[in-house]
């Protein structure tokens, strides 16, 4: 038995998410099929979380166990013939006996892309959130210093994956500008030991009310210390959210 480890990226428009559904095609659905059509051997292929509908991925860390014994160069090029264009497999390793994606992840950084201002820019309106008004970068700064640190995310967590804990460590939480030509933007980077079902996009959300100054900086502090999710502002849509990259010991 072999336990290999894939990184692959995706543009999750066209999408139901990542987990295999029965209302639409999902990224675990394309990478299974073509798992069996290189292999001939059914596999489970877990991905180190589930991205949502139309959520996107540079870098997402799927495990497999398997018995096929072709080399890794050869299993990633055969995978590549065999997902769609909007699928790409770009590293295939070997993993220590036992690797999981999701339970031996240590860290997660997902990143969000805004674009604001009186013009759209027509390329990047299917992977960014257009807002037509000015936003305050360093009033969304101060307001996400509140959830640096290791605090309960319950007011950040919608209904729908109940966890055991809504306890996570957010140790990056940054918003940059993002601007090119005419067009005005932010980056909103965030990096955890875990996320909580939406939490990155209802934080960005509530982010987003602060920077257009209909609520202090220091709001989100109260949200964050709610614990419920009514008085967090609706998420952010999903087209505008990358998974840029995940986090592993170093013996997987």
């Amino acid at each position: 038995m072999r336990y290999l480890k894939l990184t692959i990226a995706y543009d999750g428009t066209a999408y139901v998410g990542w987990q295999v559904q029965t209302n639409g095609i999902s990224i675990q659905q394309r990478m299974e099929e073509a798992w069996l059509k290189v292999t001939q051997e059914p596999a489970r292929v877990i991905a180190s979380g589930r991205t949502d509908a139309g959520v996107h991925a540079w870098a997402q860390v799927c495990s497999v166990t398997t018995d096929c014994s072709m080399k890794c160069h050869d299993l990633q090029r055969a995978l590549n013939a065999e997902t769609p264009f909007d699928v790409s497999v770009l590293q295939v390793e070997e993993a220590a006996a036992g690797f999981h994606a999701i339970t031996d992840a240590v860290e997660k950084t997902y990143l969000y892309h805004i674009q604001y201002g009186r013009i759209l820019n027509p390329l990047r309106r299917d992977y960014c959130w257009y807002i037509p008004v000015e936003l305050q970068v360093d009033a969304i700064n101060e307001a996400a210093s509140y959830l640096l640190g290791r605090h309960d995310f319950s007011s950040f967590e919608s209904a729908g994956a109940e966890r055991t804990s809504s306890i996570r460590t957010v140790k990056r939480l940054e918003a940059e500008p993002e601007n090119c030509h005419q067009y005005t933007g932010i980056k909103i980077t965030i990096s955890a030991d875990g996320f909580l079902y939406k939490m990155v996009r209802n934080i960005v959300g509530s982010l987003v009310r602060v920077g257009r100054g209909t609520e202090k900086p220091e709001w989100i502090e109260w949200v964050r210390d709610q614990h419920d999710r009514k008085v967090a502002c609706q998420a952010a849509p999903a087209h505008g959210l990358f998974l840029d990259h995940v986090v592993y010991d170093d013996h997987v």
